[in-house]
């Protein structure tokens, strides 16, 4: 046992450098598929998603990475595996924001993070950023028990019927300018929940979606970059095709 409180004096706290720099260390993402041309390949590797993420057209393959769980499938036990790339800055914003948050909000933002219906998953990916590796609070990101002091409303699950009153409830309660951030498959495309009595279809059926974080879920290094993006302090990435892309476009 004291080898170890002995090692950690040497070695003291140890924080991603990220954003300053590319955080490498091996298992801070599952990666995420990417597209490309597989020619006659294509049908093969498109069957293998479960959940409608691929789609081929003449042999190129697009990915919606809204709905990727993750499953490996396109890329284990096939002969011709799809592209898979160790990234983690996933977060699109959704459309150009109609009142800036600021200068003076970009390093003091307080986020309130809604359980829509999660299953656990995402919720303790989100979790992950108050621990010391990630420590989201160098960045000026704070945790805040109540709408009246949220700038960012953070949201993971597909959206219960049960909490769907709650959450524009909530919504109406932060004071503008706002930014609401979906994290994971299920806030972004109701998941393996989509299409059922229960639920809606992810976060923009029910508020206006500013970032979009894909993964099933979505690492802690993913969900800090759409809070960077939330801000403007990193640039966006691209969701397509979806009607994220779709409204960015506008």
């Amino acid at each position: 046992m004291s080898q170890w409180v002995f090692r950690g004096i040497r070695t003291g706290i140890r924080t991603t450098a990220y954003p300053r720099a590319a955080e490498r260390a091996a298992g801070v993402t599952p990666g995420m598929p990417r597209g490309g041309d597989f020619g006659a390949a294509a049908p093969a590797i498109v069957a293998r998603c479960l959940t409608g993420a691929l789609d081929q057209a003449q042999g190129v393959i697009s990915v919606d990475s809204r709905r990727c769980v993750h499953c490996y499938r396109c890329v284990r036990g096939i002969e011709q595996p799809l592209n898979w790339e160790p990234t983690y800055e996933w977060a699109a914003a959704a459309a150009r924001p109609t009142q800036e948050l600021g200068q003076p909000f970009r390093r003091s933002i307080h986020i309130l993070v809604v359980d829509a219906g999660d299953c656990g998953a995402c919720l303790n990916e989100v979790k992950q950023l108050n621990n010391p590796y990630y420590n989201m609070h160098r960045l000026g990101f704070f945790i805040t028990p109540t709408p009246r002091h949220a700038d960012v409303l953070l949201v993971v699950g597909p959206v219960t019927d049960q909490m769907r009153f709650a959450l524009e409830k909530i919504h109406k309660a932060m004071p503008t300018p706002k930014r609401v951030i979906a994290v994971g498959a299920c806030a972004l495309s109701g998941g393996a929940f989509a299409d059922s009595f229960v639920c809606a279809n992810g976060v923009a059926d029910v508020l206006p979606v500013d970032v979009a974080v894909p993964g099933n879920p979505p690492p802690p290094l993913a969900i800090l970059h759409g809070l960077l993006v939330a801000v403007g302090r990193k640039a966006s990435e691209r969701l397509a095709p979806d009607e994220y892309q779709a409204a960015a476009q506008q």
